[in-house]
């Protein structure tokens, strides 16, 4: 690579306009550090007028990024639009067959066209780097792919998403409900003003799962269906049940190899007051890996944000500056396998099941017998009447049972006029 290096970034939404001026700003520290002079030679968004945080040098603005390839000379891209297709996936494809090097924080395109991409990058000999896409700041990909390259991971989970887990923290802290808090939560920018479903589903943290997944176990990255889940049903009810039972809510993404089958999950949990993982709070992300022969690593640090975001992107810029060409996912994608899925419906664990009632005589035990049948067994009964509105909550925590049991067992109280709302199941993890 020569002295100096061209850069395009393109998406100059939060991530990408901080980046653009920390670039700017950090030129002689890069410089440096190695060796080389950067030069920003272009910048693309739909609007060039748009006000922004920071100030930008219209001269080298491109409306239409595709127009960069053509009438620049460029080293490195940055991209920064987001999308898993369209547009994003258009130019990294263009910049990785133009030998260009390419480093994204997009977690979807990583975890849908990972393989395609990678394959790409290693036949034109250019890095693709992604840091940025899983737990913002926390340099977890690198850590995998090299502090713990020559340890057998068999299990990566955390807190991979900073937005539900302020909003699970603050619901806890303040005793307010769900909506009243992802409005204070959108207030604060931990959560997109206009639409933040895929943090609230769950969409989020599996896309980093996938990709923590395919990096750990040196699989390609699969698409499975498997168990996603959100907190959009989570009841401030549920939060101060935990609360009593010296448990709280986090939302984890798992994934492990289990009898040398891949099991990936995101779903809500209830975790120890007592472990490390129950006192990650606020918008923090952890990320906790099991391996021989070093054992348990634990991560921590902020997730999300312009800031943690692009000190991830700019430590990809710095390992490609240095002139280090690596494969995207530690290996060649010749060498990563394509691993069977474990079977979703054996997966099991303890169970919180929440069921609101009408307060009459059998309804519990009508519950407790359809559970027995299942082979599920009762561990805790908590029991709180309303009787303003003639009505029951009932919490059971089961011993363990299978997915498959709990999913047939729970089936049959849609149609049960006893129980007034379908029953709000959280998995317990330890």
């Amino acid at each position: 690579m020569n002295k100096i290096v061209n850069i395009a970034i393109v998406g100059l939404g939060q991530v990408g306009i901080y980046l653009y001026n920390e670039l700017r700003l950090k030129k002689k520290e890069i410089e440096i550090k190695t060796g080389k002079k950067i030069n920003i030679v272009a910048i693309s968004a739909k609007n060039k007028n748009k006000k922004r945080k920071y100030n930008i040098n219209k001269k080298i603005f491109y409306t239409n990024p595709l127009k960069i390839f053509k009438e620049k000379k460029i080293d490195i891209l940055f991209e920064s639009i987001g999308q898993s297709d369209g547009i994003s996936k258009k130019i990294v494809v263009l910049a990785l067959k133009n030998k260009i090097n390419v480093i994204t924080p997009n977690k979807a395109l990583i975890s849908k066209h990972g393989n395609e991409l990678a394959k790409l990058a290693e036949k034109n000999n250019v890095n693709l780097e992604f840091e940025a896409s899983v737990a913002g700041g926390i340099p977890i990909l690198r850590t995998i792919k090299e502090g713990l390259a020559t340890n057998k991971i068999k299990k990566v989970y955390g807190i991979l998403n900073g937005t539900t887990n302020y909003i699970l923290t603050e619901m806890e802290n303040s005793n307010e409900t769900f909506d009243k808090v992802l409005k204070k939560a959108q207030e604060l920018g931990y959560a997109e003003p206009g639409n933040p479903k895929l943090d609230l589903n769950g969409f989020d943290a599996f896309a980093k799962v996938r990709i923590l997944s395919a990096l750990a176990f040196n699989n390609k990255i699969s698409h499975y269906k498997c168990i996603m889940e959100g907190i959009e049903n989570i009841d401030l009810k549920d939060i101060k049940i935990a609360k009593q039972l010296n448990l709280r809510i986090k939302l984890l993404g798992i994934c492990e190899m289990i009898n040398n089958r891949l099991f990936e999950t995101v779903h809500p949990c209830l975790v120890s007051k007592d472990t490390y993982i129950g006192n990650v709070n606020g918008v923090m992300n952890a990320v906790i890996t099991e391996g021989k022969p070093v054992g348990e690593s634990i991560l921590q640090g902020e997730g999300a944000g312009p800031g943690p975001t692009s000190s991830s992107l700019l430590s990809d810029l710095l390992s490609i500056l240095r002139g280090n060409i690596k494969y995207p996912f530690g290996i060649s994608s010749n060498k990563r396998k394509v691993v069977k899925a474990f079977n979703n419906d054996d997966y099991s664990n303890s169970l919180y099941l929440r069921f609101e009632v009408k307060d009459k005589q059998g309804v519990l035990s009508s519950i407790t017998n359809r559970l027995a049948k299942y082979k599920m067994s009762v561990k805790r009964i908590i029991q709180t009447p309303d009787k303003k509105r003639n009505s029951a909550t009932i919490v059971i925590i089961t011993h363990k049972t299978s997915e498959k049991n709990a999913r047939n067992c729970l089936s049959i109280f849609r149609k049960n006029r006893n129980i007034l709302k379908f029953p709000t199941l959280i998995r317990l993890y330890s």
